[in-house]
């Protein structure tokens, strides 16, 4: 796929990165189940090392089968390159290591999935760093945010667990006027409804566990680099623009352009963090990721008809889902978002935190877990589970109240899930 805007995201989705393995002629990726690599002599072995020649060394840092992924997911994203590793949590901190020092500072959405929000707001502080949570309706607001100390701007594309949908183009003109990286998780929405690098966004970051595996097999993440941002433009991002000692004073941008962010996520961040993804895991997702597009119309379709019964139901409070014409953000998600906004919202049932809870229970379709982006329909009651870390404050601001539900509709048979939900409901409110 040497000419990879050539063709269309259907067929890139299948073909992108890979080839048919010259050893055996196998169709299909291999999975290299190898821990290291059989260097051709002693120079080629230094070479590697030094970051001279791009090659597989341990499977910590390169794997073939990882490889390929990368280079697809870095083409459907429109980006120059990837890393992949192994969850979507790695990956945020995989986007955040080679941007932050101690004292420095990420502006981040009030609306994340409350992992994030507990990953930003606690975890990261045993780093030296900060979190400042916003509006990202607010822009004057991420705009008096940034400050000296803020290294990047940090939200989601389609947020989870709300199905909130974020104007990127409007985000990253702030980020850019800053001069700091803004990093979109694209986890939601996936390349196939929502290409970030194309609305401004630096890097892009993905839990592969979810939509692009599609099937609630393994865990995996992804940082994709842009190839725009000009890492030498200040002296905010040394770890990239400057010299840096385990490589003799190798200069990543200098050396390496465009490719900076993601060289440094491999001979830096992997081989100091080893947040690697396994061969398997990706061969999963390489998988998966080849109905993608079949999957996320399907999604969206479903989503769209269970939502909008959802809103005329009268047990129902409200429906978050950002591609019903009710929606606040319908205008917006018509104009940033035309393929859909995916499969993910909430919505609110009368009767608070007991209801939902008979809701949950009540369901035989519909599983009860902690994930989302499967083939199949998923619940959770946020308030409880995911976001239950969170304070009531948070809860509310992140759109996982205590009266509401999480679905991830799926690719079933939309009648079904209305029955499913008809049945549970009478339940809940009996």
């Amino acid at each position: 796929m040497t000419d990879a805007p050539a063709y269309g995201f259907d067929t890139l989705q299948i073909h992108a990165g890979a080839k048919p393995d010259p050893a055996t002629g196998a169709r299909q990726t291999p999975i290299y189940q190898t821990t290291a690599y059989v260097f051709r002599d002693a120079d080629h072995a230094a070479a590697l090392f030094n970051l001279q020649e791009v090659g597989f060394i341990y499977s910590r840092l390169t794997n073939p089968t990882v490889a390929v992924l990368q280079e697809r997911i870095a083409t459907l994203e429109g980006g120059v390159g990837a890393v992949c590793c192994s969850s979507g949590h790695a990956a945020q901190i995989m986007a955040l290591f080679p941007l932050m020092q101690p004292g420095c500072n990420v502006v981040a959405s009030t609306r994340l999935y409350g992992g994030t929000v507990t990953q930003l707001s606690q975890t990261i502080k045993r780093f030296g760093w900060e979190a400042k949570f916003v509006d990202f309706d607010d822009l004057d607001a991420v705009r008096d945010a940034i400050d000296d100390n803020t290294r990047a701007v940090f939200g989601e594309s389609v947020a989870n667990p709300g199905g909130y949908v974020t104007d990127i183009r409007a985000v990253a003109d702030v980020a850019d006027a800053a001069g700091v990286p803004l990093i979109i998780d694209n986890t939601s929405a996936t390349p196939y409804l929502c290409r970030p690098i194309e609305q401004g966004a630096t890097l892009v970051v993905h839990s592969t566990t979810k939509y692009l595996t599609g099937n609630g097999t393994v865990t995996g993440g992804c940082v994709v680099d842009s190839g725009n941002f000009d890492w030498s433009a200040s002296d905010k991002f040394p770890s990239l623009s400057a010299p840096e000692p385990a490589y003799h004073g190798l200069k990543f941008h200098e050396t390496f352009g465009g490719l900076a962010f993601t060289f440094h996520g491999i001979a830096i961040g992997l081989r100091d963090l080893g947040m690697t993804m396994n061969p398997q895991a990706a061969h999963y997702t390489l998988m998966g990721i080849e109905t993608l597009s079949l999957r996320m119309e399907r999604h969206c379709e479903n989503a769209k008809k269970v939502a909008a019964w959802l809103e005329a139901d009268d047990r129902v409070e409200y429906v978050t889902y950002a591609g019903l014409p009710s929606s606040p953000y319908a205008d917006r998600a018509a104009r940033c978002y035309p393929k859909g906004t995916g499969g993910l919202f909430t919505f609110a049932v009368k009767g608070g935190y007991e209801a939902c809870v008979k809701l949950v229970n009540a369901l035989e379709i519909f599983s009860h877990v902690a994930n989302l982006g499967d083939a199949r329909s998923l619940i959770i009651h946020s308030a409880s589970t995911t976001h239950r870390q969170l304070t009531p404050e948070q809860q509310e601001a992140a759109g996982a109240g205590p009266n509401v539900v999480r679905v991830s509709i799926g690719i079933e048979d939309a009648d079904d899930l209305i029955r499913d939900l008809d049945q549970a409901l009478a339940q809940a409110s009996a």
